[in-house]
């Protein structure tokens, strides 16, 4: 994956910076606001290309950017900005006692399922395939390395939670098995439904806040001090699987797609039902009675994966109902990276 073109200010110094030599990198003119800059295509940008630099990097960027402490610098005034659209669109819960975590975990994920319509149901009743499609390509940003930014917390536990992680972990990874990963799982979804799988190919394509998706993952990750968030925004995404990615898969299957485009669906299903368990009860509740100073942390990333889920299916909907692209730049879908490179954010 190489660099994609700049969509503002803030990536086009930025960009131009990191393909030459590591060095002294101008702070960013981060001049974003408030719940906004989730959306700002330029910022979010920005923050994943420096975060990728701690994943599988850029062939055009040296690997030593990936410690310069300039872009560090850089780097934190970035997620500065998405730390404040967090609390700008996320009421941060009460912290509960330990024993009351998994229940507020619950209370949580009913609130927001509650809160607006599903894009699994929409897919599953009325989308056609060239809005499957889409849908699969903002998903590919994080698919395509999924799992990754949750086990940058492995070091980070210890005993019960800790393996409570790793269970989930392993599962993700395919036991062992590369045919099974699920990143492996869903190239061959894009590659069933005629979409480019090489890793970061739609990167230019998709909008600022599918990045933010991905960013949260990796702003959890990336930061110790951040690991209850992590394990709740996991805990998150493990309990409010199943039902979608049935629904994905049956959606799959009503528009053509063969057994083989749909395992990655149905392989959630099932992997799914068993990590919520573990994730809610082993990972979240079991951290939270080893720290009960984290128990606010946790439930406010799962939160945060809820809140920013949602805001990105409300795109992807409302574009749909005024009949036009959620992606940027596009007029089709054929090919990666080579169309509808440049684009405002």
């Amino acid at each position: 994956m190489r660099l994609p073109a700049a969509r503002g200010p803030i990536t086009a110094g930025l960009f131009a910076r990191l393909v030459r030599p590591p060095g002294e990198l101008d702070p960013p003119p981060v001049t974003q606001a408030g719940a906004s800059a989730l959306d700002d295509g330029d910022l979010q940008l920005a923050l994943f290309a420096c975060y990728e630099l701690h994943y599988r990097g850029f062939d055009d960027v040296d690997d030593r950017w990936e410690w310069e402490p300039s872009l560090l610098a850089a780097r934190r005034e970035l997620e500065g900005a998405v730390q404040s659209a967090l609390a700008a669109v996320v009421p941060r819960p009460p912290a509960v006692p330990p024993d009351r975590v998994r229940r507020a975990l619950t209370e949580v994920v009913a609130a927001d399922a509650a809160s607006g319509p599903s894009l699994a149901a929409c897919l599953q009743r009325e989308g056609d395939l060239e809005r499957f499609r889409e849908f699969v390509v903002h998903r590919s940003i994080y698919h395509l390395k999924e799992a990754d930014p949750h086990t940058w917390a492995i070091p980070r536990l210890y005993d019960g939670p800790k393996a409570a992680l790793v269970e989930i972990q392993a599962d993700e990874y395919g036991g062992g098995r590369a045919e099974r990963m699920h990143a492996t799982l869903f190239r061959t979804t894009m590659t069933g439904l005629g979409l480019d799988d090489s890793y970061g190919a739609y990167l230019p394509r998709v909008p600022g806040i599918t990045l933010a998706v991905s960013n949260v993952m990796s702003l959890f990750g990336l930061h110790r001090r951040l690991r209850g968030a992590l394990a709740g925004h996991l805990a998150a995404l493990e309990m409010t699987s199943s039902l979608p990615n049935r629904r994905y898969a049956l959606a799959l299957r009503r528009l053509g797609g063969d057994a083989a485009t749909a395992r990655f669906y149905h392989e959630h299903v099932q992997a799914d039902a068993v990590h919520e368990q573990v994730a809610a009860h082993d990972l979240c509740a079991g951290l939270a009675a080893q720290e009960p100073s984290l128990s606010g942390d946790i439930l406010y990333g799962a939160a945060c994966a809820l809140a920013v889920e949602r805001r990105w299916a409300e795109h992807v909907l409302g574009c749909w109902r005024r009949g036009v692209t959620s992606l940027e730049g596009v007029t089709s879908l054929e090919g990666g990276s080579s169309e509808g490179s440049r684009h405002a954010g």
